[in-house]
Parts: structure tokens; C-alpha cells; sequence
């Protein structure tokens, strides 16, 4: 996710595909896929992402999946938890289950946009939602942008996420 302190809300500091640490060659700006057609892509001239990629390439096929905005809606269509890391799980969680009914798996997610109403917040727990994002999702990391919104849809919302899937 951009603009972020170096976490980026996924809580990881540079772990597997994001670790350019490694001393691995990574001159092509490619840091290696899990041989499943998607490739992390993170050049070495930029700043070391944390918690996202800079893109993810996906060759082969594959069927686009485009997943609405979540907030943190229950089954009744009331916004539940209180502040942005409770929030955020459930968005995160709905977003997941939205795409696991369209046959799209964690690992699938290839583009992510989250939309909060107070990034200060929002960086503030930042270690908080990626512990959420390991737990939900993983150590892969999609292309992620945060980006500021002054409200949303659903008044009492603090987090929105978006996103696209391929599935293999």
C-alpha cells in the first residue's frame, strides 16, 4: 500500500517475496513468483516494499475476478467493530468470502485498494492489520494502495477494500 511508514498495514517488514535483503539478483525488478503464473515485481531502484508489491504480473491463463467494495457489514447490513483494525478484519473478511464464492483464493488476489476515512489512523495501527492480513491472508502481497476518503458509502465505515483476483 503506498504512502505508508513502511508497513503498509500488512505488518510484514520484508518477508519472502518482499525481502530485498536477500542478496538475490534482482536486477530484472522481478523477485520471483510460486511458479503459479503470478510474479511479484518489486525493482530494486525503489523503495523496499513492506506489506505490498509494486505490481504482480500475471501471465497465462486465467479468469479476472472484480470485487466490490467491502466495509466491516454483518449479515444484517450493520457496519460492526469498533475502530479501524476491527473494522478492517471484517472488510478484509468479506472481501475474502466474496471472492472464494467467485472461486478465487487468498493467494489470488492480485490488486487491492483500501479506502480510508483517516490514514493517520489507519498508519497508526498499521502493525495491527498486518497481523489481520497474515492471519487472513497470508505472507503474499498484492499490488495495495491506501487512499484517504473523506467519508464512505456506509456512515459509520472506516475502511473500504477493493480488489481484483485471477484465478488459475
Amino acid at each position: 500500500m503506498s504512502g505508508s511508514n513502511g508497513d503498509h498495514g500488512s505488518g510484514a517488514s520484508r518477508g519472502s517475496n518482499n525481502d530485498r535483503g536477500s542478496g538475490e539478483d534482482r536486477s530484472s525488478g522481478a523477485d520471483g513468483g510460486s511458479g503459479d503464473g503470478l510474479e511479484r515485481v518489486n525493482p530494486p531502484h525503489l523503495a523496499p516494499p513492506a506489506g505490498f508489491s509494486h505490481a504482480v504480473r500475471v501471465s497465462g491463463p486465467g479468469t479476472l475476478v472484480f470485487l466490490a467494495g467491502q466495509t466491516a457489514l454483518d449479515g444484517t447490513g450493520r457496519i460492526v467493530g469498533d475502530g479501524v483494525v476491527a473494522q478492517f478484519e471484517r472488510a478484509l473478511g468479506n472481501l475474502l468470502e466474496v471472492a472464494a464464492a467467485a472461486g478465487a483464493a487468498p493467494a489470488d488476489l492480485v490488486k487491492l485498494t483500501v479506502f480510508a476515512v483517516d490514514v493517520a489512523d489507519y498508519r497508526r495501527h498499521a502493525r495491527e492489520l498486518g497481523r489481520v492480513w497474515k492471519r487472513l491472508v497470508g505472507s503474499d502481497f498484492p499490488a495495495m494502495a491506501v487512499i484517504g476518503a473523506t467519508r464512505l458509502w456506509d456512515e459509520t465505515a472506516l475502511v473500504e477494500i477493493e480488489g481484483i483476483a485471477v484465478v488459475r
